[in-house]
């Protein structure tokens, strides 16, 4: 008999605890990495291909203070700048729903190609989209959700305007990072809601990459000291601050993680002492026979960490074979989560854990083995 087959019959001598063994750690090592995903969704946010380019401008008291209309003339003048859209939130129910799972903005429809250029749509949808003012344009998400086509109506009821608007659909985009969102005509909105004069916010896309510091810096102070101050940022600042209104969720969500990875640690530790405590005459034996204290720790720590691995295995490599395909998660949270990509780091994360898991969980019974004498090995259990 080699060592290895030695090791793995003894770790599968007790096939019931073994398996059970295996599973707690796969569940746990699935639900952490499930939390982990979670925690990088909620605190890094995805970007598109053109976010890098673009800046949000925004009230400086609040997200939810309009803006004059007056300054897109300003910020059009500012050097660095290609182009300048209105982009307001009409927060709007569908189909009475207690929850709509995408946004609506309203734009300028003529600039949606140079602000939002990694947007594809079908031959002639973007014409459309500009010629008619009732026109909307969704993505590709909603449009499958829903079963929308091009020509359909959506009424849109909204929250925070005092009015309902009517959409037809002139086109269905698709290769954003986030193809929920339903874009239709700032004029619309103006004069559906009577707001001519104010908007939520400015998009404004930079020639490039390298003018982006300069243009948020210049916008800034355009209306330092004026009746409406801004807060010009980067896309990926802008959305990082929505993160910032959950609260510290990454204290929440690492604290749960703290308790799992605890009570794993409790589980794995005393499934092993039980089985080394049922073969301390079997040790013994080998003890008499010459097997030095480190060859019987290497034995323990063997069986302890391939249980261990095996658990991640199944756990991590189950919660990588469900979250890998990012429509999954879109459909289980409602739209919730875009993307839920189990990364290399967080796999590599929680197969350390596993490891760690594997080494902890063997200590306590290996110092039980050390200090065990070969007489007392042999009494136990007469």
């Amino acid at each position: 008999m080699s060592t290895a087959t030695f090791i793995a019959k003894n770790a599968l001598r007790n096939k019931r605890r073994a398996a059970l063994c295996v599973l707690s750690v796969a569940v746990s090592l699935f639900l952490l990495v499930t939390l982990l995903v979670t925690l990088r969704e909620f605190t890094i946010p995805p970007e598109d291909i053109g976010a890098a380019a673009r800046i949000v401008v925004r009230n400086r008291i609040s997200l939810a203070n309009p803006l004059p209309s007056r300054q897109r003339a300003v910020i059009e003048k500012i050097p660095g700048v290609e182009a300048v859209s209105p982009f307001s939130w009409f927060g709007g129910k569908y189909r009475n729903e207690e929850f709509t799972a995408f946004a609506q903005f309203a734009m300028d429809p003529k600039l949606m190609r140079a602000i939002f250029g990694e947007a594809r749509m079908g031959e002639g949808e973007f014409e459309a989209f500009e010629r008619d003012r009732t026109a909307c344009i969704l993505g590709k998400l909603t449009a499958d959700k829903y079963g929308l086509k091009i020509g359909d109506k959506m009424v849109l009821e909204s929250t925070i305007y005092p009015c309902t608007i009517e959409l037809k659909i002139a086109g269905i985009y698709s290769g954003t990072i986030d193809d929920r969102n339903v874009l239709f005509h700032h004029d619309y909105l103006d004069e559906a809601a009577d707001s001519k004069g104010t908007v939520g916010t400015w998009w404004v896309k930079a020639r490039t990459l390298d003018d982006v510091p300069a243009v948020v810096t210049a916008i800034n102070e355009a209306f330092k000291n004026t009746s409406c101050e801004v807060r010009a940022e980067t896309e990926r600042a802008f959305q990082l601050s929505f993160v910032s209104m959950l609260g510290n969720i990454q204290v929440l969500i690492g604290s749960i993680c703290t308790v799992v990875v605890f009570t794993l640690v409790l589980v794995a530790a005393s499934t092993m002492s039980m089985a080394i405590r049922e073969r301390l005459r079997e040790l013994a034996v080998l003890k008499a026979l010459g097997f030095r204290q480190r060859e019987l720790f290497a034995f323990i720590l063997a069986e302890s960490f391939g249980l261990a691995m095996l658990g991640a295995l199944l756990g991590v490599g189950g919660a990588w074979v469900l979250f890998e395909p990012a429509h999954v998660m879109q459909k289980i949270t409602g739209g919730l989560f875009i993307t839920f990509e189990v990364t290399p780091r967080i796999i590599g994360m929680a197969t350390a854990v596993a490891a760690g898991l594997g080494i902890v969980a063997s200590i306590a019974p290996a110092l039980g083995v050390a200090r065990m004498s070969v007489v007392q090995g042999l009494k136990t259990l007469d």
